[in-house]
């Protein structure tokens, strides 16, 4: 891992150095300290622009190849970090600058909240027999379910914004329907200001 990465999509102080990319990726897993997705670790780096997608893939082989990164599954969808890996992470950790380690860790546990709140509150597609699409959405506390319901929309374009919506604040969600079941207008109107609000 010896040329330098190629600047697209690489924010001002990300990383354009395929070494520097490595140890990134040592060092996310490693305070992650789980297994990983493969998706997510890249997305992390990826879409907060500390470096572009091809040489963190680049970056990626030739840890696996070392044997500094491993597949925790069968698929080879998941990653883990070995004892090699963690020793890069924890001796050349330094390499890095602390705005990058910063943001490393902050956007890891941005989307390590996300999956939570996407896995805790499912959302299922479905296309509709007559045209269009049923979302069917399920709110959970993380053991039973709180509520279910389901939406028809005309097409899949519609069907994806219910969900990401519904993802951005499914508490919210579930507050108004509660209050507008039980009657309590006054916090149905308080939710709604909110979200007009955020708009």
């Amino acid at each position: 891992m010896d040329y330098d990465a190629f600047a697209a999509g690489v924010e001002p102080g990300g990383l354009r150095n395929t070494n520097e990319i490595g140890i990134l990726i040592c060092y996310i897993l490693d305070k992650a300290d789980r297994p990983f997705p493969q998706s997510d670790l890249i997305e992390v780096i990826q879409s907060n622009g500390m470096a572009n997608y091809f040489e963190t893939t680049s970056a990626l082989s030739e840890l696996i190849r070392c044997g500094n990164i491993v597949y925790d599954d069968e698929e080879q969808t998941v990653l883990s970090i070995s004892k090699e890996g963690r020793l890069i992470s924890k001796l050349l950790n330094n390499e890095l600058s602390l705005s990058i380690r910063q943001k490393a860790v902050s956007a890891t546990m941005k989307l390590a909240e996300k999956r939570k709140i996407e896995q805790e509150n499912p959302v299922v597609i479905t296309k509709a027999d007559d045209g269009g699409y049923n979302v069917s959405l399920r709110i959970t506390d993380g053991i039973r379910d709180l509520m279910k319901m389901e939406v028809f929309v005309p097409d899949k374009k519609d069907a994806n914004l219910v969900k990401r919506n519904f993802h951005s604040n499914p508490e919210r969600l579930y507050s108004i329907m509660l209050a507008a079941i039980v009657g309590e207008k006054e916090m149905v109107n308080e939710a709604l200001k909110e979200l007009k609000n955020e708009s």
